[in-house]
């Protein structure tokens, strides 16, 4: 069976001849079939061309963004590890204060759990930001949580250490340890022969002799409990400083407080005089622990 075949037919200008060809149709079908395939891929190339142009600008803000992302990122990475040094810093110092008070180590505050710092590798300029977000972002995450604990239990720990600084602070400014008059020594504390009685008896504080009208002062911060005239000391003024400690002044000419009022160490609270059972002017200075007459020159810091 002979194949269909097409006519292609040439006219020539002029007077040549008309020539014709006979073509198998296969043959024809295939050169259409190309040409077709042709013309629409220039069709699908033009169209992508022009898609992409369009997407251009969007593609350098995204290049853009991705820089500044990583920019960004790198900064964050820095501040963690400048924050890791303070952290670290921080508990050294915690250190030094406890062991300079003699508190015990915060168990929980021994080991310091680490933060991470930057890769040097990110900041290569062909570092590219989906390699950063691998390795970086776990290690920033991870960096925060252990910060995170870091930061509470550096807290509490400084919260304690607080507490005992100012409970100490509190004891100290209670505690009586200066002179409360000018003045020289007349009779100390114990055991002495009474310039009354010419017996030998027990003194339960400190005579600081001195003119009369000069000012007395508490010894450590305190509350006034009493003030008024007691016995054989005259007009007298007590001080209760908490802890146990309370004081004493006899002897007095003056006041300067009342009962109820706080009062500052260094403040004057009243004037040397000669009230009560004396010999002279003079200030009566006692020091109790517990209720119990203590050494006052114990509480007196040179």
């Amino acid at each position: 069976m002979a194949s269909k075949k097409s006519t292609i037919l040439f006219l020539p200008g002029g007077s040549n001849k008309v020539r014709k060809i006979n073509v198998p149709n296969v043959v024809v079908f295939f050169f259409v079939s190309i040409i077709i395939l042709i013309t629409l891929g220039i069709g699908w190339l033009f169209t992508d061309y022009r898609k992409i142009k369009t997407q251009i600008p969007e593609l350098e803000y995204l290049r853009d963004e991705n820089r500044i992302q990583k920019i960004q990122l790198i900064a964050l990475t820095q501040k963690i590890a400048q924050i890791n040094r303070n952290m670290a810093k921080l508990q050294e110092f915690d250190r030094k204060l406890r062991v300079m008070t003699n508190l015990e180590p915060s168990g929980e505050h021994d080991q310091f759990l680490g933060l991470g710092g930057s890769n040097s590798n990110i900041l290569k300029s062909d570092y590219h930001l989906e390699k950063v977000h691998k390795g970086f972002i776990h290690q920033m995450h991870k960096s925060l949580e252990n910060l995170e604990t870091e930061i509470a239990v550096t807290s509490i720990s400084q919260t304690e250490l607080s507490n005992f600084l100012r409970e100490q602070k509190s004891i100290l400014a209670c505690t009586p340890s200066i002179k409360p008059v000018e003045g020289w020594y007349s009779s100390g504390f114990g055991y002495r022969i009474s310039p009354f009685t010419n017996r030998r008896e027990f003194h339960k504080g400190l005579d600081i002799a001195s003119r009369i009208g000069t000012p007395v002062i508490a010894t450590a911060d305190g509350l006034v409990l009493f003030v008024g005239r007691e016995g054989n000391f005259g007009k007298m003024i007590v001080i209760n400083h908490g802890y146990n400690l309370t004081t004493r002044y006899g002897h007095l000419h003056k006041y300067r407080v009342k009962k109820g009022q706080y009062v500052k160490r260094g403040q004057v609270m009243g004037e040397v005089g000669a009230s009560g059972r004396t010999t002279g002017p003079h200030l009566h200075y006692e020091v109790l622990l517990n209720s119990v007459p203590v050494n006052p020159l114990h509480y007196v810091l040179n």
